[in-house]
């Protein structure tokens, strides 16, 4: 008995040994996009439409990313703004992206996405995203923000929080409702090729099942790398430790695939500069929204570093505070504090908080965060008080308040020459503080690409099948951040991933 039982154990373990083990998943398309945001889901939608079988993975359990956060997209001449006479054509559209960025940018991929932005609006419109109304991305900017129309999706929530997601959900349901596949929780782990053609992705489903998916064309369009430490201090030299805000799972992987595959970089340095904040308050937060307002702010000395009213243009806010090393504190007396109240504040924070908005939550809000005794906010009867809480020199604060109180009184600011409106006094106790840390919506760099979207390798020629997208793609922005033209990064996010589509379909053989 014991001889029979030892045979069949030999026997099993041969059979197990012998026995292949499981084949990996394979999946066939036209066109795999990795990355179901904002530029991706376009470029499914375009995709799908132009007649291909397309599939799109997502590692989040939802999607949208970034893109559910935005509030509308960038256009020039489009039917909107020529009906109310607002004059924007797409040369000055253009040459203003160009002289921003000191011609920086890739000029033929700026040309290419104005080019295309007029004819996104009557394709947003046709798939049912409607515009609310156009307007300006920084003050004083051309009228070319597009803001989505948030529809009747989120009747028992506030609308203002959900703009781009109105869209996003479009884009979602166009997808399944026309044959696409949209695999959540399923990450693109690597790319297929095949004599120096890309052909195919790699990915691993929630499971941790792989899946080899061919297909004849793959757009990456993962969302940037603002997540991903080791990337950050590698690239961005000027923003390492500076806070994302609404980025989740950016963790770089279309770029590190697209680099492992050959593609050149560029861009890399240059991220979607913020206004300045702090972690973990949500962008409407009320004690945010007071700290900058365009008043005094200091650096870690207690000098006074900047024109404030240059959040106007957060960017322009964005690269003062950084300069300093990164921290700043707003200081503003009980007197300021008491007007945005009673009777709301000047500068508005884009959609969220807007221009007059009473903050009746100030206090709730402010009262919270000091009794954590963190160090984001002080208060004080006194301005030596408050210097001796912050570390600063009593003797330098008190000067760089007098200045200001100065300023206020003769409403002329010799040191940075800020508009008179913005020009407060600090001289009604208790006086307070809130820190301010640099922040950012994102990087700007990527895979380079030429103006048809394809991923282009270090020597400037493009790697057959492959395509990039979004913030995934480099070449759109210079050193900085533009914010003059409105909408230009969820603009540009639609605008590529329907041209890299368009021409993702030309490369698989499928034409409309």
């Amino acid at each position: 008995m014991r001889k029979i039982r030892s045979i069949a154990t030999a026997l099993i373990a041969m059979l197990a040994f012998a026995a292949p083990a499981l084949a990996d998943k394979e999946l066939d398309t036209d066109v795999v996009i990795v990355g179901a945001g904002t530029s991706g889901l376009a470029a499914g939608v375009e995709a799908l439409q132009g007649g291909a079988k397309v599939i799109v993975l997502e590692k989040q359990a939802k999607v949208g990313g970034t893109g559910n956060f935005c509030e509308g997209v960038f256009a020039a001449e489009s039917k909107i703004q020529k009906r109310i006479g607002i004059d924007v054509s797409k040369d000055f559209a253009y040459k203003l992206i160009m002289d921003y960025s000191h011609w920086k940018a890739n000029g033929a991929l700026a040309k290419a996405f104005v080019d295309k932005s007029a004819e996104t609006i009557d394709w947003l419109d046709a798939l049912g995203v409607k515009i609310e109304y156009v307007g300006v991305g920084g003050f004083g900017g051309p009228l070319t923000w597009h803001v989505i129309a948030p529809g009747p999706d989120y009747p028992a929530k506030n609308p203002r929080d959900f703009h781009c997601e109105r869209m996003i959900n479009v884009f979602n349901k166009y997808v399944l409702d026309h044959g696409g596949k949209i695999l959540l929780e399923t990450p693109g782990t690597g790319l297929i090729t095949e004599n120096g053609k890309v052909v195919g992705v790699t990915a691993k489903d929630k499971s941790g099942e792989k899946i080899n998916i061919k297909a004849k064309s793959v757009i990456i369009a993962t969302g940037g790398f603002a997540n991903n430490k080791e990337m950050m201090k590698k690239y961005v030299k000027d923003y390492p430790d500076v806070i994302p805000v609404g980025q989740i799972g950016k963790d770089g992987d279309g770029i590190r695939m697209a680099e492992a595959a050959g593609a050149g970089l560029e861009g890399m340095a240059t991220v979607q500069a913020y206004r300045p904040g702090l972690a973990g308050f949500h962008p409407a937060d009320q004690m945010i929204a007071l700290a900058v307002q365009p008043y005094f702010w200091v650096d870690p000395r207690g000098e006074r570093y900047t024109d404030e009213s240059n959040i106007q243009l957060w960017p322009y806010s964005g690269n003062a505070i950084t300069r300093i090393g990164g921290t700043a504190y707003s200081i503003y007396d009980d007197e300021t504090r008491k007007m945005t109240v009673e009777k709301g504040i000047e500068m508005p924070l884009g959609e969220w908080v807007l221009q007059g908005t009473k903050l009746v939550k100030w206090e709730e809000s402010f009262n919270k965060e000091l009794a954590k005794k963190r160090g984001n906010v002080y208060k004080a009867d006194t301005i030596e008080g408050l210097a001796k809480q912050l570390g600063m020199d009593p003797k330098i604060l008190k000067a760089s308040v007098e200045k200001m109180n100065t300023a206020a009184a003769v409403r002329e600011d010799a040191l940075f020459g800020k508009k008179s409106k913005f020009l407060r006094p600090v001289a009604t106790a208790p006086f307070y503080a809130t820190k301010l840390l640099p922040r950012h919506l994102g990087t700007l760099g990527g895979v380079k690409v030429s103006a048809k979207g394809e991923a282009l390798n270090t020597h400037g020629d493009p790697i057959p099948g492959l395509y990039a997208v979004g913030t995934d793609s480099g070449g759109m922005y210079g050193d900085s951040y533009d914010l003059l033209l409105g909408g230009g990064t969820a603009g540009y996010a639609v605008n590529s991933g329907r041209i890299a589509a368009e021409n993702a379909l030309k490369n698989a053989g499928i034409t409309k």
